[in-house]
């Protein structure tokens, strides 16, 4: 139960830009409608579904192939040290300590949850802002959720600890998809620690013995490619974020893929 306050304060301080504005009072006597910008219409519970429709649609693209075609080279590429460097992580007590929290952070029901959150406060702060940025999210999650399911039912790959289901991460997807939301929403000084906490999420699931590194990095990208598809036409740049390991090292790969 002590990891609710934490998540909640993470989720607070990530979804706060989107409100500054809202919240700004006027520094001088000039009408207030002078310093405030053309906004979009509030995202109404309705267009979430027709957004899914329309992303359902854009999801093959090339952008989806090269997202999927660098996680599937370093997975082969890493493939021979799966079990070692799952079971080196895996054996460390104090590792433990410091990964549980991921355990939590990265379920799908905390992360959908944070997303429909960020809907609802934007709604009823009435931020066109927010609520794009909380329907691009669930967006997010929905497709995300779809996908990981979809392939991890195809493929059928046993978990480290002899669960079913490993590939790919559905903790890292989950986690990825947020943060590349919030990175095509508000840029990359709300992106790092988003993306941060998705690598963290994501070496969690190594720690704990139920995945590999494999199913870590494809899974972070397939939570790419959902993340991407729901915020196509947003931001400023594309990247391929995925987190990287190899015997012994661990990290997070950024690859520059062009602009929108």
């Amino acid at each position: 139960m002590k990891r609710f306050p934490i998540l909640a304060a993470i989720w607070a301080l990530s979804i706060s830009p989107l409100y500054a504005q809202t919240l700004a009072l006027p520094k001088d006597d000039r009408p207030l409608v002078e310093s405030v910008q053309p906004a979009e219409p509030v995202a109404s519970v309705a267009s979430l579904f027709g957004g899914l429709a329309r992303d359902l649609r854009r999801l093959p693209s090339l952008d989806t192939a090269i997202l999927l075609g660098v996680a599937g080279a370093a997975s082969v590429a890493i493939r021979n040290h799966d079990q070692r460097i799952t079971a080196r992580l895996a054996s460390s007590p104090t590792l433990d300590r410091v990964f549980e929290p991921g355990e939590m952070a990265g379920n799908g029901l905390v992360q959908g949850s944070a997303a429909v959150a960020t809907y609802a406060v934007g709604r009823f702060m009435k931020s066109p802002k927010g609520t794009a940025v909380g329907a691009d999210l669930v967006r997010a999650q929905l497709l995300n959720a779809a996908l990981t399911h979809a392939v991890k039912l195809s493929v059928g790959r046993a978990r480290p600890d002899g669960g079913r289901y490993s590939f790919p991460s559905g903790h890292s997807s989950s986690s990825f998809a947020f943060a590349s939301v919030l990175e095509r929403h508000l840029g990359w000084k709300v992106a790092v620690p988003a993306y941060s906490l998705a690598a963290y999420v994501a070496a969690s699931r190594l720690q704990e013995n139920r995945h590999f590194a494999t199913d870590i990095v494809f899974g972070a990208a397939v939570g790419m490619v959902a993340g991407r598809t729901a915020t196509i036409g947003r931001g400023l740049g594309r990247f391929v974020v995925s987190p990287v390991a190899s015997a012994g090292v661990a990290g997070v790969a950024v690859t520059w893929i062009g602009r929108p």
